[in-house]
């Protein structure tokens, strides 16, 4: 049974190690349009650049997978959860922790071996992959699926979408 002094330092761990990855994983580009969307000068026009649109759905995703973790945090932490429900809570924390490592992993094989600036979202047994690249044909969709299917030992199903 898990007691409250380990259940705390799970969490906080748990969290420390999330905001490790996601500062690790943000590059140069995407610390200056975050730290420029503070500024409040409306008098400019804004242009939406390819890794604008990579920002938006990385903040989406992430805001997703915060509500989600801090959901779990709550069965963790409540008293009237059942020893199952922390357990599964639990193990959920866990597996959202590795789809972000995974997702983290697969963009820095596409920019590796492919040379693109990606965003990845895993869900269950789905992999959506966008990719901002003007020229792009299926032959370039077919690599990236093979490529990315390797690292599985099982069947994913992966899609990916050339925004342009």
């Amino acid at each position: 049974m898990i007691n409250k002094q380990n259940l705390w330092f799970v969490t906080l761990f748990s969290l420390i190690l999330i905001l490790g990855i996601y500062y690790v994983s943000i590059d140069d580009e995407v610390a200056s349009v975050l730290k420029t969307e503070n500024e409040d000068d409306t008098s400019e026009v804004i242009e939406i650049t390819e890794s604008d649109v990579l920002v938006a759905l990385e903040v989406e995703n992430d805001e997703e997978k915060q509500a989600l973790m801090e959901e779990y945090q709550n069965v963790l932490l409540d008293t009237s959860s059942t020893l199952e429900e922390k357990n599964v809570a639990y193990e959920n924390m866990q597996k959202l922790n590795n789809s972000k490592a995974e997702e983290n992993k697969i963009k820095n094989l596409l920019k590796e071996k492919f040379k693109y600036n990606s965003f990845v979202k895993i869900k269950d047994e789905q992999i959506s992959i966008v990719i901002t690249e003007k020229e792009h044909n299926s032959e370039v969709a077919n690599n990236i699926i093979r490529s990315v299917q390797e690292l599985y030992d099982d069947e994913k199903y992966i899609t990916v979408k050339f925004n342009e």
